[in-house]
């Protein structure tokens, strides 16, 4: 006797594989979302920068990622970027690939000694660097088309306007606007 294509319950039985396969799925895309989103946290515990404001002071606290660096997003110029706060550098330092993206044309070629050795680097200013409520104009800054990555080195052009305090696993910027 012949049922045609399938009988009923060889389609029940394709229909439930079908249906687990499609369960499984659905839990690995949730586990992958949930996975990533705790892999970029702990890389950057300060993607969302809170400012407390007491006395015309601006402060901004960051914690350390497990690796022992303070990285935090920002922005330069009106767009989204990661900061890796770098007391060691002596200007902000961006990576070609992010100078594309805010649309920064290198200026005057000149030597820059990084971690890797002597490299040629390009002077810019950006109008507008921003770590929460903290704002900088007007800040010295270079494009270094030998950085990998896409995280731009807070040097202390920005930073030697704060007074920074480290303390345990934090570090706390302040902004003072009668010192500036």
């Amino acid at each position: 006797m012949n049922q045609g294509p399938s009988s009923p319950p060889e389609t029940a039985r394709r229909f439930g594989v079908w249906m687990t396969a499609g369960a499984w799925i659905a839990v690995l895309a949730v586990a992958s979302l949930v996975f990533g989103d705790w892999l970029a946290e702990r890389e950057n515990p300060n993607r969302r920068v809170d400012t407390d404001v007491g006395g015309g002071v601006r402060e901004v606290v960051l914690e350390q990622n497990r690796a022992g660096h303070y990285l935090a997003t920002g922005e330069i110029d009106g767009t989204r970027v990661v900061f890796l706060l770098d007391t060691g550098a002596t200007e902000v330092s961006v990576p070609l690939g992010v100078a594309r993206r805010l649309g920064l044309r290198g200026g005057t070629p000149r030597q820059a000694r990084t971690a890797s050795g002597i490299v040629t680097t390009y002077a810019v200013e950006l109008d507008r660097v921003a770590i929460g409520g903290i704002v900088r104009r007007g800040v010295r800054a270079h494009v270094n088309p030998h950085m990998p990555g896409e995280e731009v080195l807070l040097g202390m052009s920005f930073l030697r306007h704060l007074e920074l305090v480290q303390r345990d696993r934090t570090l706390t910027l302040r902004q003072d606007p009668n010192r500036e």
